[in-house]
C-alpha cells in the first residue's frame, strides 16, 4: 500500500497514447483506470481535497505548507477544543452565547482548524455546527438539524405546559427554523418576519411567556440538551 502526492495532476494521463513510439507491447487483458481529479472544498480559508484516493486537507504547520488527512485534522481539531473547552456542558454554554460561541470557532480557525472543513469533507451539511463539534470532541452521536429540532418537541413537553399556547406555538416554530437553517437562525435579525414565526403570533405572543430574549436562550440550552 502507498500514496501518490500528485501536484501535477499528472494521473490524469494515465491510459492515454504517449507521443513517442512504445518500445513494449500491451497484453490485450490489461486494463486502464482514470483517476478523476479530485473534489476541492474550501471553507474558513482552508481547503480540502477529496478523492478516490483519500480525503487531505491542506493546513500549515511550522512555516510549512502540508496536506494531512481528514482524520488527522479532526484529531487536532478536537485536541484544541478540549484544552480551551475541558467539557460538553461548557461546549454547550459557549455555544449558546453568540459571542462565546463565535470566540471559539475564531479561535479553532486561527489555531488552524475549521469546524466548517469537517462538516463538508465528512458530509454533514444536515446537521449543526454544534452536533459536528459535540461528536468530534465529546463523544456525543450527532443529530440532525430537523431531527433535534423534532426531538425537543416532544421531550420538552412538561416546560410548554408552563406557558401560554400562543407563546408555545413560537416557540416550536423557532425550533423549526433551528431544523432549516441552525443556530444562526436564532440570532437572525429577520427571525420575526419569518412567515411560520408571524403566523403563530411573532413577538408579542413570545411576549406572553416572558422575556423574549430569555426565553430564546432558554430555547437553545434545551434544543441543545435533547
Amino acid at each position: 500500500m502507498f500514496t501518490i502526492y500528485d501536484y501535477t495532476d499528472a494521473t490524469r494521463l494515465f491510459g492515454e497514447e504517449f507521443a513517442s513510439k512504445e518500445t513494449a507491447t500491451r497484453d490485450p487483458g490489461d486494463t486502464y483506470t482514470t483517476i478523476d481529479s479530485p473534489v476541492i472544498i474550501t471553507a474558513d480559508g482552508f481547503e480540502a481535497e477529496v478523492s478516490d484516493a483519500g480525503r487531505y486537507v491542506v493546513t500549515e504547520e511550522n512555516g510549512q505548507i502540508k496536506r494531512i488527512t481528514i482524520e488527522e485534522f479532526k484529531q487536532g481539531l478536537a485536541r484544541q477544543l478540549i484544552t480551551n473547552t475541558a467539557t460538553l456542558d461548557d461546549f454547550r454554554a459557549k455555544w449558546i452565547n453568540p459571542t462565546e460561541r463565535r470566540g471559539m470557532i475564531q479561535d479553532l480557525v486561527t489555531g488552524g482548524y475549521s469546524p466548517e472543513i469537517v462538516r463538508q469533507v465528512e458530509g454533514m451539511t444536515d446537521y449543526d455546527l454544534y452536533d459536528v463539534l459535540a461528536d468530534l470532541a465529546y463523544g456525543v452521536a450527532p443529530h440532525k438539524r430537523a431531527d433535534r429540532a423534532f426531538s425537543f418537541s416532544y421531550k420538552q413537553r412538561s416546560w410548554f405546559e408552563t406557558m401560554p399556547e400562543q407563546t408555545k406555538a413560537v416557540v416550536l416554530a423557532i425550533a423549526a427554523q433551528f431544523g432549516r437553517e441552525g443556530t444562526e437562525a436564532f440570532e437572525n435579525p429577520q427571525l420575526f418576519n419569518v412567515e411560520s414565526i408571524r403566523t403563530a403570533g411573532g413577538i408579542n405572543a413570545l411576549k406572553m411567556g416572558g422575556n423574549p430574549a430569555d426565553l430564546i436562550t432558554e430555547t437553545k440550552r434545551r434544543l441543545f440538551a435533547a
